[in-house]
């Protein structure tokens, strides 16, 4: 396979030549290979805080004489970094750029302290996705009509792959199962062992490893905290508080529910995915987590790049009525989406698409090809829908 040219690398260089630029994402996506790609093109250092000699070249501020692209990798498991940085670029700003790596949400840790406000843009690299492995990407503009192309059988080999091995670069390059399974057993170790250890002060790493193990088998559902608190003999506070360290560090995301002018619509559950999709087993929560994974990264691409408002959420009402997924730009529905492994089972769109005007409706399937419009739905393959996306 010939190599992938990652969809935020040229953005990345030209939102460096404005500000500093914080990177976050998985563990394992590609954050420090597309740093060292910018490297290649530019004087600069790459700087990892694990490293204790890099640590200490970090704290004293020991930076190259010369313009340079500082890169530092992991700054967040500093307590001060954000102090820190901010002195930093403050003062060499017109000399040095600085761009920052990290396997943790950097933007969880705007609030207190000294404020880094005006002086970064923010991305958060996703892993592969459809779009960006065919090298296909149509101008998305918010709040217009999706347009759906026809598919082909390439686009349906790769489709099959990203659904066979997800999309982390090197599992998914390699095609191996063997290696496949050893790369998310030492994925989940290390994001236990190390991840965990430096963001939080959790004792019971045990319980989080049960936590993790329990996790899969949820995706897709709405997750009941109680049923999770019972299952650990823990409070409801702990498995929140756990629940959260691993969205900080890009294992598993929660989707809120839509509410709207729609009453008895639900408040508060929320759905949760993985953003490892092929850890799931049953083939149709895999490939609705697949699909998750894709609009997500569709609704941050166009947050952090472009500034839209664009959110992404599921839709159910107190009758059990359910669409899988809803995007909103500005708050307001744009298109309605329900995922199924197979084509023909009974879903709500025209239910919600009534009554919210939901503009568009899709009804996406992995098993089959074509697409075609009826009473207001649009009927299409997983490839077609997911090229047009765009990203």
């Amino acid at each position: 396979m010939k190599p992938v040219s990652r969809y935020l690398l040229k953005i990345v260089q030209e939102d460096l030549r404005e500000k500093m630029v914080f990177l976050s994402g998985p563990r394992q996506v590609g954050k420090t290979t597309l740093a060292r790609q910018i490297l290649q093109k530019r004087p600069g250092i790459y700087l990892n805080w694990d490293n204790k000699k890099d640590r200490k070249i970090i704290l004293q501020g020991y930076w190259p004489p010369e313009p340079s692209l500082i890169v530092l990798d992991e700054l967040h498991k500093y307590r001060k970094w954000k102090s820190h940085l901010k002195g930093e670029y403050d003062k060499y700003q017109h000399r040095h750029t600085f761009l920052v790596t990290g396997s943790a949400r950097l933007n969880i840790y705007r609030r207190g302290g000294d404020s880094l406000q005006g002086r970064y843009h923010s991305h958060r690299l996703h892993p592969f996705s459809l779009c960006e492995l065919i090298g296909e990407r149509p101008l998305i503009t918010p709040g217009t009509p999706l347009r759906i192309p026809m598919g082909n059988l390439q686009k349906k080999n790769v489709l099959q792959d990203l659904f066979t091995y997800g999309g982390f670069p090197e599992p998914f390059i390699k095609a191996s199962e063997r290696f496949h399974r050893r790369w998310q057993k030492e994925r989940l170790d290390r994001v236990i062992a190390e991840d965990v250890r430096d963001l939080s002060n959790v004792p019971d790493l045990s319980s989080l490893q049960i936590l993790a193990d329990l996790l899969p088998e949820r995706a897709g559902s709405l997750l009941s905290l109680n049923n999770l608190r019972m299952d650990l003999e823990v409070s409801h506070r702990a498995v929140n508080h756990w629940l959260e360290i691993f969205e900080q560090l890009y294992y598993c995301y929660r989707l809120s529910p839509y509410t709207g002018s729609l009453a008895h619509t639900l408040k508060k559950e929320r759905k949760l995915y993985l953003w490892d999709w092929s850890i799931l087993e049953e083939p149709g929560a895999r490939f609705e987590n697949m699909v998750a994974s894709h609009l997500l990264k569709f609704c941050h691409f166009l947050e952090d790049r472009e500034g839209y408002r664009v959110q992404l959420h599921y839709l159910r009402d107190k009758n059990k009525r359910e669409v899988d997924f809803l995007v909103t730009y500005n708050k307001k529905p744009w298109f309605a989406v329900e995922a199924k492994f197979s084509p023909g089972r009974e879903h709500h769109l025209r239910y919600f698409g009534e009554r919210l005007r939901i503009p568009q409706l899709f009804y996406i399937f992995m098993e089959g090809k074509g697409s075609y419009e009826k009473e207001g739905i649009i009927y299409t393959s997983a490839d077609s829908f997911l090229q047009s996306l765009g990203i």
